[in-house]
């Protein structure tokens, strides 16, 4: 008689898991195949919540109405110069219900800019549940294609910005570090899909070095037991690689010894790292014995022997590492789990193995109600300013057709009406009657290395400035262009010059540095923070070329098909036989000497305190 199978019934901790993924995935398939009807209710919510705010009634928007049909006739499709008085009156202290019913919690700073400073997004309470909730989605995802993720832990690099007030005592700070410091996240029930190697202490440290050593050493001490690593960006987990690549000596000695070092000074971190770091020699000398090879390919699977994939973003700008991060985990899948901002959180990746260049993300209709603007694909640019016909071509989520690129416009239950958010979307797919869209492009953005987002014209204006220093010495920019060089560790911009030089006296290099430091000093408050109080923006830098590079550059994109009637420099260059055309022309180069003035806070609003 054959041996009976060995069944093994599931714990209740298993079970319970079962029963939280099939509740997942339940909701997932119900607002998947009725995104029509629960966007017109999320809309009617919002606008009932909202009934009787200045900004409604401003737009005639004064008997309760609900239906879609009168808050597209009445509503205007806006950006956030149009909403800035408005968010300048909230944030110098005015409470009565401008855009929201519900009192304004706090303000998010975006990574976009407008007049060369973050935005204002006003947030309530209730948003924090609604986030939560995505983020509830995407363990239970994930755990479709890869098994056993609750058995161990994820060591994630995860860090805090510097927050600020407005006048009107508000709290202004980027999204993430409004999630990890609210009680959602540090007061969050044990969950074995988000069981971190790193203590909620080192990720709310606000010392950059601090933090960043100290997730570092937890990840090491706990190394058996990870089994997927990430960061928000793909930018922050190569940064985190390099600060190993510079550091495992201080690491390993501490592993050794079980002593932390004592450059890590904050108390709480202090506590909370000594409560996993033990001594440990032997595995001090598998560290040193990995890091110190010649070759640093496969590290994060030569680390980390169980990690089954990469958590990071690289969709859009953050693309142009996908590279590395294939060198450093050995072609480990890189898996995008979500699309987010400071607006608001849209959507998961459903399909969340697929390769880098297939991500597409399934807006969730329950987030906020959505709609999109159709792009002309010819150039990617999407007018300022929408005539009554271009407002009639906004379509709904369940119309938008398959292919087709659009420009994301949102209504947020925290206040925000027909925003558009500057996202360009493309139609790839569709989860039931939910379309899947892929990440096309911010609208634009030229020059990106983390969270900074430099458009074409703020750099127009930031060389400007610069070459006001060239003037005593009869000397003019004829033409230029930039790239973002990510061989250096942190990345940093590089602008490639070529000068019209008259006068007859030498420029000093001292004098291209003080260009470097004046275009630094006209870039945003985002970039220049990076510099300053995360490093993770290298100094900028300037190539000078020698004269008829820019020809050859001409001569060069003709050749490959472009018309000669119609070429005019580009401002970014990003193909690297183009990147290498120039940097072979370089006669000299210069670095910004010092940071750029950058003060936490710092002109987060326009107009100052109205008392």
């Amino acid at each position: 008689m054959p041996e009976a199978p060995n069944i093994l019934l599931p714990k209740d901790s298993d079970y319970n898991l079962l029963e939280k993924n099939k509740k997942v995935f339940q909701f997932i398939e119900d607002v998947t195949s009725n995104p029509d009807e629960v966007q017109r209710r999320v809309l009617a919510e919002i606008l009932t919540q909202n009934a009787g705010v200045e900004y409604l009634r401003r737009h005639d928007f004064t008997n309760g109405e609900t239906d879609r049909e009168t808050f597209k006739k009445l509503l205007p499709v806006v950006s956030y110069e149009d909403l800035q008085s408005d968010i300048n009156r909230i944030a110098n202290g005015d409470k009565s219900a401008i855009l929201s019913s519900r009192p304004i919690s706090e303000f998010l700073t975006s990574s976009g800019t407008s007049g060369g400073e973050r935005k204002l997004m006003p947030t309530i309470e209730d948003e924090l549940d609604r986030r939560s909730h995505l983020y509830s989605l995407l363990m239970p995802i994930m755990s479709q294609f890869v098994s056993d993720l609750d058995k161990g832990k994820g060591m994630y690099f995860l860090f805090t910005k510097s927050e600020a007030k407005t006048p009107g005592g508000l709290l202004a700070r980027p999204v993430l570090t409004s999630f990890y410091k609210s009680n959602h996240f540090r007061e969050r029930p044990y969950d074995p899909y988000t069981n971190y190697t790193s203590p909620n202490e080192t990720i709310l440290c606000p010392d950059s070095y601090q933090s960043m050593y100290s997730q570092m050493l937890c990840g090491l001490c706990q190394h058996n037991e990870v089994l997927r690593v990430g960061a928000v960006f793909a930018s922050g987990f190569i940064r985190a690689i390099r600060f190993l690549e510079k550091h495992w000596p201080l690491l390993c000695h501490d592993i050794r010894t079980g002593v932390l070092n004592p450059q890590i000074t904050d108390p709480s971190v202090r506590e909370a790292v000594e409560r996993i770091l033990k001594p440990d020699p032997d595995l001090a000398f598998f560290f040193e014995t990995e890091c110190g090879r010649e070759s640093w390919q496969g590290i994060i699977t030569r680390l980390w022997p169980n990690t089954k994939y990469v958590d990071v973003i690289v969709t859009g700008t953050m693309s142009q590492y996908i590279q590395t991060l294939d060198y450093y985990s050995n072609g480990l899948p890189l898996v995008c789990t979500m699309y987010a901002s400071s607006e608001c959180y849209f959507g998961v990746n459903l399909n969340p193995l697929c390769k880098p260049g297939d991500v597409s993300y399934t807006l969730i209709p329950t987030m906020a109600y959505f709609e999109f603007l159709p792009v002309n694909r010819n150039n990617g640019n999407v007018p300022k300013a929408l005539n009554e016909k271009e407002q009639q071509e906004l379509v709904d989520l369940a119309d938008v057709k398959l292919g087709h690129d659009y420009e994301l416009v949102v209504t947020t239950y925290s206040g925000l009406y027909r925003y558009r958010v500057g996202d360009v979307l493309r139609v790839a797919g569709f989860k039931n009657k939910a379309p899947q869209f892929t990440f096309i492009c911010r609208k634009n953005v030229v020059l990106s290395i983390d969270s900074d987002k430099t458009d074409e014209v703020e750099l127009q204006n930031a060389v400007k400035n610069a070459v006001n220093h060239l003037v005593p010495f009869d000397a003019t920019v004829t033409e230029y262009t930039s790239y973002a060089d990510l061989t250096t560790i942190p990345g940093h911009y590089v602008l490639f010059w070529e000068l019209s030089v008259k006068g007859s006296t030498p420029i000093p290099p001292s004098v291209f540095e003080d260009c470097c430091l004046a275009i630094e000093e006209s870039l945003n408050s985002v970039y220049r923070q990076g510099r300053v109080a995360d490093k993770s923006i290298g100094a900028l830098e300037i190539k000078v070329v020698e004269s008829g590079t820019f020809d050859k550059l001409m001569d060069y994109a003709i050749s490959l098909g472009a018309s000669i009637n119609q070429y005019k420099t580009p401002r970014c260059v990003k193909f690297a036989p183009i990147v290498e055309l120039l940097n072979a022309r370089v006669v000299k180069s210069y670095f910004s000497p010092k940071c750029p003035k950058w003060v936490a806070g710092h002109k987060l609003w326009v107009g100052g305190n109205n008392n």
